[in-house]
């Protein structure tokens, strides 16, 4: 038996590193119930596993045991509606790659991100890239957006892949921690990636003509190690975050900038609609929170389908 951790999923297989440093093959012995998540993927990247092997030189193992998650990162199955997909465990934090323009991020997926992240107990930070293309309206969006996400406690970067700029900020950022790179295809994750890890070459796709939206170019999640400290996991281009068993209820709790007021509101179960006594409603009007996140917060609301038991 020997401890090693889980740097990419196939499905079936996994590559797992051991603790002498080398890749092994492996695959997973018998059924695994975790955590009871009814998940497509019992073993995700990030995972500290137990392995056997047959013999010294064999490069295949077989995973015995998954070491307890300090966190992991979920989404809806793409396939199967009610199960879910871990995306990664035992994560320090997570950044987004967002862009203002082509294609742009919208608001509504960014907030989704950053709820999924505070379900999950995960530390977020935006990048957004792509700033040579910014004229003033992007200047002032970003300003906006920046001050807006990092008053409620979110780190942003701004930078430009295309021109090198910006990027030793957001590779300090990553040093000597495990973090998950996520974002929409054509935002510049990959050409980040092959920035930042030199002798990988990750495929890169433009966004594609016919819809603005991007390609997936993988399906699965995969970790990489930084030459100089640290880890990053990178996911496939998502389309939507997926929030997974999320009930209306709870949804306030994952905006920092609610969370914190949620006391003072007439009825422990307000939603923040149009309850009298709402500490959320009185704080947006002295604009102590900002209205676009109200907003977001009231879409995302309209969107959670409570689970009929």
């Amino acid at each position: 038996m020997a401890r090693a951790l889980v740097y990419k999923s196939t499905g079936s297989w996994y590559t797992v590193k051991n603790q002498a440093g080398r890749m092994v093959n492996a695959r997973i012995k018998g059924v695994f119930k975790i955590d009871e998540i009814t998940s497509t993927n019992p073993v995700a990247v990030g995972d500290e596993v137990e392995i056997e092997t047959e013999s010294e030189t064999e490069n295949t193992a077989t995973i015995t045991e998954i070491h307890p998650r300090k966190n992991y990162v979920n989404r809806q199955s793409p396939r199967h509606k009610h199960q879910h997909h871990i995306i990664a465990a035992n994560l320090d934090q997570s950044v987004l790659f967002a862009t203002l323009k082509e294609p742009r991020t919208s608001q509504g997926f960014i907030d989704r991100f950053l709820v999924a992240c505070e379900m999950y107990h995960v530390p977020a930070a935006i990048v957004f890239n792509k700033a040579d293309l910014h004229r003033k309206k992007e200047e002032e969006k970003y300003n906006e957006w920046k001050q807006m996400y990092e008053s409620i406690g979110y780190k942003t970067f701004l930078i430009s892949v295309e021109k090198q700029m910006g990027i030793e900020e957001v590779k300090d950022f990553l040093k000597n921690k495990i973090t998950l790179l996520s974002g929409h295809s054509g935002v510049g994750k990959s050409s980040f990636i092959n920035i930042i890890c030199p002798d990988l070459v990750l495929k890169t796709q433009d966004v594609s003509g016919w819809s603005g939206k991007g390609l997936h170019t993988t399906t699965f999640a995969e970790m990489y190690d930084l030459s100089y400290g640290g880890k990053i996991i990178d996911t496939p281009g998502m389309r939507e975050f997926g929030l997974v068993d999320l009930t209306k209820q709870e949804l306030s709790h994952y905006y920092p900038e609610m969370r914190t007021r949620l006391n003072d509101c007439q009825f422990n179960n307000c939603l923040h609609i149009n309850e009298p006594g709402c500490a959320i409603k009185k704080a947006l009007e002295t604009e102590e929170i900002n209205i676009d996140r109200y907003i977001s917060y009231c879409n995302i609301l309209d969107s959670i389908e409570e689970r009929k038991y």
